[in-house]
């Protein structure tokens, strides 16, 4: 199983943030990795949405289901994917208008018997890059 735990303060309010991380639309613009994303359904509440990660040949899907609690949390559920479990929760801490933590949690175990150990590599390099894009989007889309 492998186990993501990353965290950065940003000088952006929560609600900011959440909105870039809610964007799912825009992760091929700024994500490494990342060469597709598709919502699949959306409510005020939750969103069902497909990822496409390629790197060095290796191209893989997934699809989530992200549970939103507008601007604290969003919790991620696999729906179809190369996983035998995954889990994961981005939260946001608002430290004052214009501050905030975000963290992401994920936890998973790619399915041995189907994945190389070249798109291991894609996806636990996504996942441990994912904080650092978002950080980097923000100060694209706020200065």
């Amino acid at each position: 199983m492998t186990t993501i735990s990353r965290s950065a303060l940003l000088p952006y309010s929560a609600d900011q943030i959440f909105e870039l991380i809610n964007d799912v639309g825009a992760y091929p613009q700024f994500m490494d990795g990342c060469v597709g994303a598709e919502v699949l359904s959306e409510s005020d509440d939750a969103m069902v949405a497909r990822l496409d990660l390629s790197r060095a040949g290796v191209r893989q899907s997934f699809t989530t289901r992200n549970a939103l609690q507008r601007p604290l949390e969003i919790k991620l559920e696999l729906v179809d994917g190369p996983f035998e479990s995954f889990a994961g929760r981005w939260t946001l801490l608002a430290l004052n208008e214009q501050a905030c933590k975000v963290s992401l949690f994920l936890s998973f175990t790619l399915n041995s018997s189907v994945l190389s150990a070249a798109a291991r590599q894609l996806f636990n390099g996504a996942a441990n890059s994912m904080v650092d894009a978002m950080v980097k989007r923000a100060k694209v889309v706020y200065g």
